[in-house]
């Protein structure tokens, strides 16, 4: 059920209903950080998620003290598993993953339904330094070539489903849009911003540092399928494009959103002053956005110990020297830093 919907000039809410002057929002009981909100614009067909992640995408960076720019590539990361993610509708887990050749050579992010969150960075440090030095250091270019590959389990009985796009020197967000016209043939826009915010400590006397980040993803589901085979054709991801091949044209409703979405600053995406609903009211103020309940997303870690024994069991079942010493095996769990000493009778 709703919580509340925009329309021009008016915040109505749907329990109970009353009207509220435009900007008269920061009094109302809103999302906040670490809460997917699912949005509807039902003049353009478009349906979508927005998140703002605070305190739980600063825990997941600060634990393993990632250099700068590999936080930045990570936190964009993160913020698309968890757009995508959240849309489940199974207990299962949606696995983001990067592999190139760049100085960051692995990214993954791994979320567990409803709401659990873990990511991962690999870098070489020398490469990445001189990537800095060289001024080459944004995501796109410390992933280089490779591939960025979607995936989605649903549990030991079920296949699991993947989907891969090239990384070719390009954006997260144009990777994304190339997936879903690939794979999913969804029109899709996204966009998703990282950024360092300097607040003062409690004492008043210093700073502290954190990690924020934002992102937002729209796809058009009209009613009407064939309206959908008008829009993100071969000729590229541009709202504005179509194919002249097939003599087929832009829905005008996909061209409005493409064209609202290209407006979005970084700054609004991660800024904790505009909220997730006061940019989803400037982005649809003209047509009305209809807000759900929002979806928390936490920082958390599916590891355990009988998972790690489980494992090094296999291990020592697939004839693997270490797990087979008769001595304890000792591991730690690359996402959340937890190491876990197993002895020979946990494996007998």
């Amino acid at each position: 059920m709703h919580k509340w919907a925009f329309w021009p000039g008016v915040l109505v809410l749907t329990q109970p209903m009353t009207d509220v002057a435009q900007d008269d929002i920061a009094g109302m009981q809103l999302a906040g950080d670490d809460l997917v909100v699912p949005f509807y614009v039902e003049p353009l067909d478009v349906r979508g998620r927005s998140v703002q992640l605070g305190e739980m995408l600063d825990k997941i960076l600060a634990r393993h003290d990632y250099p700068t720019p590999v936080a930045a590539l990570l936190g964009e990361l993160v913020v698309l598993t968890v757009l995508l993610g959240t849309s489940l509708k199974f207990d299962g887990n949606f696995i983001l993953q990067t592999q190139s050749e760049g100085p960051v050579s692995l990214v993954v992010v791994d979320f567990s339904t409803p709401d659990a969150v873990r990511a991962y960075a690999r870098f070489d440090e020398t490469a990445l330094q001189q990537a800095i030095a060289e001024n080459k250091a944004t995501p796109r270019e410390l992933l280089g070539h490779g591939v960025l590959a979607m995936t989605i389990d649903q549990g030991e009985n079920m296949q699991r489903y993947q989907g891969i796009v090239a990384l070719d020197g390009i954006s997260l967000e144009e990777a994304a849009h190339q997936y879903f016209k690939q794979s999913e043939q969804i029109p899709t826009r996204i966009r998703l911003a990282v950024a360092q915010i300097m607040t003062h400590d409690e004492s008043g006397g210093g700073f502290v540092q954190s990690w924020r980040a934002g992102g937002i993803i729209s796809q058009f589901l009209p009613e009407v399928p064939d309206r959908i085979a008008q829009v993100d054709l071969p000729g590229g991801d541009d709202p504005q494009e179509g194919d002249p091949d097939l003599g087929q044209e832009i829905d005008d409703a996909w061209t409005e959103a493409g064209v609202l979405m290209d407006t979005i600053g970084d700054d609004e995406l991660t800024d904790p002053q505009i909220t997730v609903e006061r940019l989803l009211f400037r982005l649809f103020n003209e047509h009305g956005v209809r807000v759900y309940e929002g979806i928390k997303v936490l920082d958390q870690c599916t590891c355990s110990r009988e998972k790690v024994v489980s494992l090094v069991r296999s291990f020592a079942d697939d004839g693997e020297p270490q797990a087979q010493t008769g001595e304890d095996v000792t591991t730690k769990c690359e996402f959340c830093g937890t190491s876990y000493t197993i002895n020979p009778e946990e494996l007998a």
